[in-house]
């Protein structure tokens, strides 16, 4: 079927075909799950929910908790305030959650339904909270549903009058649990005193223990959110997830923040442990300047298979950009950079990171699809793709090989505990593009020259 994908070129403005993007509750629900003894909860239909929690559950192959107000005909002519506040008092008796993270689904926010409203006149529990954020899925993107949902947590639990605490606060941005685990790492290598929110490591990650927890050890605390209006500064790692959220706690708690892209690749890694230094007052240990020799070893070593290969790149905004950096850095040559978050922010990042290496001639466009990507790659083919699972149809009809990698990743096991960040992330993913590369080569190359040396 996607052999019949056409190369004439037709521009759409109210159809997508192949989307590279999911809906807000997604990225919501996500954001929820990396704070400790948090029931996320949808207000709208069951249907809504059950998607959201399939969705997450196939890229991390682990389940992924949520409730919801299972809205039916009644409340979606007399509102969900009725099932909210059945709802809260059922998931408090029955499942006795810390807090409960609600979000909004197209069906709530379609009908007009006041959450502030609702929540404000629930009956909760001494020592229990419930926060609220709108995520109409009509809107933007999983990532913005992740910063909204990281917005509301600090509305409603960041303390202005919270004691300084001498600690940073670290929003890593819409990325993996093993993302999170190597951000971490280099907190504490840095020796800086952090508080990751949120935290999905050891909750989308959770070693096999053979008993169920519903609420895993992980997760960032109440009492750390609470923490966060004293903290010194904000590290915000990816300015389409993490913008939004590091406003608001400015805002409430006057928090600086320095937004900086998620740290993949040699520069951007670079850039946050410059910041974590400039905070900690501690030199970059030795251990770091080995990691980061041993990544530029292999750019050096392999360079003959990178060296101006024609990529596309697509995916979530951050990751992309990051993703971009990486490939500019191997000496790949980005021809075609998609999101489907919508924002010309992103293009113009995109253009000012091309701009650096001398590589204008890319066609970068965020709101797109795959579909329009891949009437580019028919027009003029490319020698790579990097993206999520979605995009290997592309590969498959123009045998061109793909490296997996942002979210999500369906049809890979292993990939959400391995980090992309980092020089460690930077070294797997310069040795996936270039395994790629070889293995295509190894595929099609004439019988004279295939060899087992490379």
């Amino acid at each position: 079927m996607l052999e019949l994908t056409p190369n004439t070129l037709a521009e759409r403005s109210a159809l997508r075909i192949n989307p590279c993007k999911t809906c807000q509750p997604v990225g919501a629900l996500y954001a929820a799950l990396g704070v400790h003894r948090c029931l996320p909860h949808s207000h709208g239909s069951q249907g809504c929910v059950s998607y959201h929690r399939t969705f997450l559950t196939r890229h991390f192959k682990e389940p992924a908790i949520a409730s919801t107000s299972s809205f039916t005909e009644g409340a979606c002519v007399f509102g969900g305030g009725s099932n909210l506040r059945t709802a809260v008092k059922n998931i408090f008796d029955v499942y006795q959650p810390d807090i409960i993270a609600v979000h909004t689904t197209c069906l709530s926010e379609t009908i007009g339904d006041d959450l502030n409203a609702y929540i404000m006149e629930l009956t909760i529990p001494d020592d229990k909270y419930v926060v609220h954020t709108n995520t109409p899925s009509y809107v933007g993107s999983h990532v913005n549903g992740f910063g909204n949902m990281m917005a509301g947590f600090i509305r409603y639990l960041a303390d202005a009058r919270a004691a300084k605490n001498n600690r940073v606060a670290i929003f890593p941005g819409f990325v993996n649990p093993g993302d999170i685990r190597e951000i971490k790492r280099l907190a504490g290598l840095m020796s800086l005193d952090c508080i990751m929110f949120p935290d999905q490591s050891d909750v989308m990650d959770r070693p096999m223990t053979g008993d169920y927890e519903m609420f895993p050890p992980g997760g960032t605390t109440i009492a750390e959110i609470q923490m966060l209006g004293g903290v010194l500064q904000t590290l915000a790692l990816g300015e389409f997830a993490c913008a939004e959220p590091a406003l608001v706690l400015k805002s409430k708690c006057q928090v600086e923040s320095d937004l900086m892209p998620l740290p993949m690749g040699i520069a951007a890694t670079d850039r946050l442990l410059m910041a974590m230094s400039a905070l900690s007052g501690q030199a970059v240990p030795r251990e770091l300047e080995d990691e980061r020799g041993r990544l530029l070893d292999l750019m050096l070593d392999a360079n003959p298979y990178y060296h101006d290969r024609k990529t596309a790149i697509y995916g979530d905004p951050d990751t992309v950009i990051g993703l971009t950096a990486l490939a500019l850095e191997l000496g790949l040559r980005p021809r075609y950079i998609v999101t489907g978050t919508p924002g010309e922010l992103f293009t113009t990042r995109v253009k000012t990171l091309l701009a650096t290496y001398g590589r204008e001639d890319c066609r970068v466009k965020a709101g797109a699809d795959l579909f329009e990507l891949h009437q580019w790659i028919k027009n003029e083919p490319v020698d790579l793709l990097i993206g999520t699972s979605y995009g290997k149809q592309i590969a498959k009809a123009e045998d061109i090989p793909l490296v997996r990698a942002g979210f999500p990743i369906l049809d890979r096991y292993g990939h959400s505990y391995n980090p992309l960040v980092g020089y460690q992330g930077g070294l797997r993913l310069a040795e996936m593009i270039a395994s790629a590369l070889m293995d295509h080569y190894d595929r099609t190359c004439a019988d004279e020259d295939f060899d087992v040396v490379m």
